[in-house]
């Protein structure tokens, strides 16, 4: 059996020494450096598709907090909390909340998408692929919601307004 010695056999003197703990945590951030410099010239690269694929996740997390910021409108978006439980039932809902919006948005896009293709409308697929369940300018964050289920057949979605119709405040 093979005996360990210097500093990593005795962890205690070692902390309390000091210099041999901080040479091993200054190796520890010199090593960790490395696969960020990798990161950094992979993204600089010549290769463009990172750079692209980087940008797209980038607006992505940018757009779906940006609708969050738009849900959680009351006390200016911000979370306020002196207990680190009431922290996280208040995001925990809000994510909640986010997500059956996103999802929501996803199903209405896909009908009317549909909807489109059906009345012969030509639907490139550059343009379905600019698509996102994110957008929020449809959603009303003000006022009074009920939530009382329509009478619909299982699976089945509320039909979608005619866009050339009178505006109609009831939904």
């Amino acid at each position: 059996m093979r005996r360990t010695t210097g500093w990593a056999a005795r962890p205690r003197q070692a902390v309390r020494d000091g210099r041999a703990w901080r040479r091993c945590v200054r190796w520890i951030a010199s090593y960790g450096r490395i696969f960020k410099t990798l990161h950094i010239l992979q993204f600089i690269d010549v290769d463009e598709t990172y750079r692209r694929d980087i940008k797209d996740i980038r607006n992505l997390q940018e757009n779906r907090h940006s609708l969050a910021r738009k849900i959680c409108h009351g006390k200016k978006g911000e979370l306020y909390h002196r207990y680190e439980r009431g922290l996280e039932n208040q995001l925990g809902a809000l994510g909640l909340v986010l997500n059956c919006v996103t999802l929501w948005t996803t199903v209405y896009l896909d009908a009317a998408v549909r909807q489109l293709k059906a009345q012969g409308y030509p639907v490139r697929e550059e343009d379905m692929a600019r698509l996102s369940p994110f957008v929020h300018s449809h959603l009303g964050v003000h006022g009074t919601y009920t939530f009382a289920l329509p009478e619909l057949a299982h699976g089945a979605i509320r039909d979608l307004r005619d866009p050339d119709a009178a505006e109609d405040d009831e939904i």
